[in-house]
């Protein structure tokens, strides 16, 4: 069987820089009736681990450490027996959150990760966080974008260890490059397709230069 995507939204606070916020979080489930991985254990480890529905976890992949997208890792983590997969430039923010747990496991650009068949290839996308990351799978005709883009432009740099002339590097080389009929699976909100994107984000582009 082919690897399908299975979608949950957990809700929860964002908090840095000294402020905290209530959002919502898209978590994303990639896999078959056996083994899955999970892109963004946000808010809540029991509500990840009931959609799961007893198929082996075989990773947690973290787009980026900001606190609402790994707070419910290490939880989800010592119920599954996955390991937490993080780019290692975003370990200060990491560290934050979960200063007496480290990931286990590194992700780096153009690494391959495979689940049930499937090939998500790692994007690095720095400028939302340093090691803000992208999951590209061409067979599913999807990116998971995590904070990099939304439906309606760039993710937030107005706040630690962001940047808007970075994210706009990462969107023009890594992500614009992609067929426009990818679907882009972003971290909240709605999703949205590369080719929707594309006219606003020349904008954006002109912006960051």
């Amino acid at each position: 069987m082919a690897a399908r995507i299975d979608h949950l939204v957990t809700s929860g606070t964002f908090s840095l820089d000294g402020g905290t916020w209530d959002v919502d979080n898209n978590v994303w489930i990639v896999g078959d009736d056996s083994e899955a991985i999970v892109i963004d254990a946000a808010h809540d480890a029991e509500a990840i681990l009931a959609a799961l529905d007893g198929r082996a976890l075989r990773a947690i992949v973290c787009t980026h450490a900001h606190n609402d997208h790994i707070d419910a890792a290490p939880a989800l983590a010592a119920a599954t027996g996955a390991r937490i997969l993080l780019h290692p430039a975003d370990q200060p923010l990491w560290k934050q959150t979960h200063p007496g747990h480290s990931p286990d496991g590194e992700l780096a650009d153009g690494q391959v990760l495979t689940i049930a068949g499937t090939d998500l290839t790692v994007l690095h996308t720095p400028g939302h966080a340093p090691g803000g990351i992208c999951l590209y799978a061409p067979d599913l005709g999807t990116v998971f974008t995590g904070d990099t883009l939304f439906q309606g432009g760039p993710g937030a740099t107005g706040r630690s260890f962001s940047d808007f002339p970075t994210i706009v590097d990462s969107i023009r080389e890594k992500l614009l490059t992609l067929p426009p009929e990818t679907v882009v699976r972003t971290g909240h909100g709605d999703s949205t397709t590369i080719g929707a994107e594309a006219p606003h984000l020349q904008e954006w582009l002109n912006r960051g230069h």
